[in-house]
């Protein structure tokens, strides 16, 4: 085959795939995409490398979309497609057809459809014969949600697909300009936690926020599953399962049968446990490691005493069974992972992942994992007797945060990552890519790109399997909240892919089904009334974000990072209405610690910067940026006269510019307001500080002030007092 020939497969084959060939970068290069990362990225798909077989592969992608009388899945905006469907059929097939629709609720409709008085919408020959495509009708009244459709045509085997009919837009009161604050669950210091925060301490700070703070939803970490062992494995943006929760936030001592068992009373009453526990609330930082596995010795007990419950079928048992058979597969294959991993490690210390694990246990479907399963069927019923907890306790936070009068109450995060080595990975193998990672291309923050080192989704497979997946994604984040922030909101458009054995300087973007997923996550938003939020930093086509607008997904915008061309931040007014703004986030400096370059020091200190020469660079670009910031500030009128006008004469954060960048953010016309805990009690340092392990924190650095001291400490009551003052003064409440 001649070179120029293989050049035009592989970029047909690209387009198929969705992979771009070409992209450019925040300074304006055009970077085009190479034949070998073609080649990398098609391999990882499963495409053949030999050109001929990958032309076949090509033809039978292309012939596919007509030779199938209905796609995998069709998602359809109810409004303006809901009484009609595309059918692909032979002309020489132009038969009537036989339509089954079944409904959530399992009522079947069935009913004939005269495919030859059908309007043809389009034709196509595939290899000699000719195709039509045809709009055949759906019944009338038709609601959103999710339907299972089958069709069968002159008498051969039914082809079915999954009817997704979802709103235009996802829920979002009109009339909504509130604010919140951001608080990491894990840091939160009371008098009377286990060392790290759990749901009690979660209603706690909604009296906080209720009674003194004024704002309308308390915004989470991603409360994910994660394997709670530091350093590597503690990131709730890197979790073991976005499906279910992390068990260290549990109140195990609200939990019935913690009080009931008497062996749980006696461990509970011993004092070397009241000392240890009352070490892990004084530690600085949160012990993953040692605070779960407390809260594991307590819980296997009270699950012991739960088991007694079995028997007799109690109201709760009842309940607990009614969770699981809900859960289904999804929870059986998590508690099946979390059983396993437990007791090869047990075994093996020297065992921490499932790659690792004996071949047969590597396969959730195995006969050996099967007979596990059944063998050590109550430690896999206890791993659902936690995640029961999560879901109650979860449920109980929302509720209460309302009654409160918060009106949006809690506000959650949907990670974008999931751990190589954590159990979504292991239960959902074929719906992640394997020989390529996610990452970014080069910029100004990484001049060589970033490799997030975990595997890109298989959109085909998603697709195939009518984003059921997804939407389980979704619906398990967003659970008992009022709003959902979507990491990475790009990735519903596109991802960075990394081929294995390259760097990130040799990637390329591969294309996601973009108006489907967000049609998916709108048809969630709308059935469980929650907002949803769109981080859409870093390099961000102009698409979209007006995509994303008109679905109704909130923009995320950071002060940092709102700047004119020249440096220069943008007034308040030039912020967007459809956004929520804020000042930073768990990656980035705090407003103290970008005002005194902490976040510069800590990535020295750190060795993610390496030299002199550019640990002194990055000082000078954060003086420019200062006075940048001090430029605004009183070009705004935030700051009073007699405030200094030279961000070189003031090396911390004065209380009067924290003031103004809190009122700058109350003042602009975005709906949203997000101000994170530790800028407002003025804390330095960031949670967490990218391209580190080890070598910092991250993840664990507790709040400055307790529960119980923020309703009682004067500076904390100024700071609310401050809030409350900014969110008055511009209708935000």
């Amino acid at each position: 085959m001649r070179p120029e020939h293989e050049h035009e497969i592989l970029a047909r084959a690209a387009a198929l795939w969705g992979i771009a060939p070409e992209y450019y970068d925040i300074w304006g290069n055009r970077h085009e995409t190479s034949d070998e990362t073609y080649r990398a990225i098609l391999r990882a798909l499963g495409l053949p490398a030999d050109p001929d077989r990958l032309a076949e592969a090509v033809l039978a992608r292309e012939s596919s979309a007509w030779t199938r009388v209905v796609a995998p899945t069709l998602v359809q905006d109810a409004e303006t497609e809901r009484h009609r469907f595309p059918v692909q059929i032979r002309a020489s097939e132009a038969t009537p057809a036989w339509i089954e629709l079944r409904h959530e609720n399992g009522t079947l409709d069935r009913y004939r459809a005269d495919l030859s008085a059908l309007p043809t919408v389009a034709a196509q020959e595939v290899d000699g014969a000719l195709y039509l495509r045809k709009d055949a009708p759906l019944p009338d009244g038709l609601g959103l949600g999710y339907y299972d459709l089958s069709v069968t045509v002159d008498g051969s085997a039914p082809c079915t697909s999954r009817l997704i009919l979802a709103p235009g837009r996802c829920w979002l009161p009109e009339d909504l300009r509130t604010a919140g604050l951001a608080i990491s669950l894990y840091g939160v210091r009371s008098a009377r936690n286990w060392g790290c925060g759990d749901f009690r301490d979660l209603r706690g700070i909604a009296d906080w926020v209720a009674a003194d703070a004024g704002a309308s939803f308390i915004a989470l970490n991603p409360l994910h599953a994660i394997h709670n062992r530091r350093p590597f494995n503690t990131s709730p943006y890197l979790p073991n399962s976005v499906f279910y929760r992390n068990a260290i936030y549990l109140d195990v001592e609200a939990i019935e049968d913690f009080q009931n068992s008497p062996r749980a009373q006696r461990l509970w009453n011993q004092p070397g446990t009241r000392q240890a526990l009352a070490a892990l609330r004084d530690s600085e930082f949160v012990e993953y490691e040692q605070v779960w596995a407390w809260k594991l010795r307590f819980l296997k007990l009270a699950f012991l005493w739960f088991l007694r419950e079995r028997r007799s079928g109690s109201d709760r048992w009842r309940a607990f069974e009614e969770y699981c058979a809900r859960e289904g597969a999804l929870l059986d294959r998590f508690a099946t992972y979390c059983a396993l991993d437990e007791s090869i490690h047990r075994r093996n210390p020297d065992i921490w992942i499932w790659p690792d694990w004996p071949t047969p246990y590597q396969d959730p479907a195995s006969p050996e994992t099967d007979a596990f399963r059944r063998r050590r069927w109550r430690s896999v019923l206890f791993y659902k007797y936690a995640q029961w907890h999560l879901e109650r306790q979860v449920s109980a936070a929302q509720a209460y945060a309302r009654e409160r009068g918060l009106a949006i109450g809690l506000y959650h995060d949907l990670a974008l990552a999931t751990d190589t080595c954590g159990s979504d990975l292991w239960a959902h193998r074929d719906h992640f890519v394997a020989g390529c990672r996610v990452g970014s291309p080069p910029d100004d923050f990484a001049p060589q790109g970033q490799d997030w080192g975990f595997p890109p989704p298989r959109s085909d497979r998603h697709y195939e399997t009518g984003y059921r997946l997804f939407a389980e994604s979704i619906r398990h984040a967003s659970a008992h909240g009022g709003a959902l922030r979507i990491d990475h909101v790009m990735r519903f458009s596109r991802l960075y892919w990394i081929p294995d054995g390259n760097d990130a300087t040799a990637g390329a973007y591969v294309r996601e089904r973009f108006e489907d997923v967000l049609r998916v996550l709108a048809l969630e938003s709308v059935r469980n009334r929650f907002l949803v939020v769109g981080e859409d930093l870093g390099t961000v086509e102009p698409h979209v974000r007006d995509t994303l607008e008109r679905f109704g997904v909130l923009s995320y915008r950071l002060f940092y990072f709102e700047r004119d061309r020249d440096g220069s931040f943008i007034p308040a007014g030039r912020y967007p209405a459809s956004a929520l703004v804020s000042s930073t986030t768990h990656d980035l400096p705090t407003l103290a610690g970008f005002w005194s370059a902490e976040d510069i020091r800590a990535r020295r200190d750190a060795g993610t910067i390496q030299d002199d020469a550019s640990f002194e660079r990055q000082l000078e670009s954060r003086a420019k940026d200062k006075q940048h910031m001090l430029d605004a500030l009183h070009a705004g009128n935030l700051l009073p006269e007699w405030h200094s006008r030279d961000a070189r004469a003031l090396p911390e954060l004065t209380g009067e510019i924290h003031n103004a960048v809190i009122g700058f953010l109350a003042s602009t016309p975005s709906r949203l307001l997000l101000i994170n805990q530790e800028d407002l009690t003025k804390e330095s340092r960031q949670q967490n500080l990218p391209g580190t392990t080890w070598q910092y924190p991250n993840w664990s650095r507790k709040m400055k002030y307790t529960v119980e001291e923020l309703t009682t400490a004067h500076a904390a009551r100024d700071f609310t007092e401050m809030f409350c003052n900014w969110l008055d003064r511009t209708g935000r409440r």
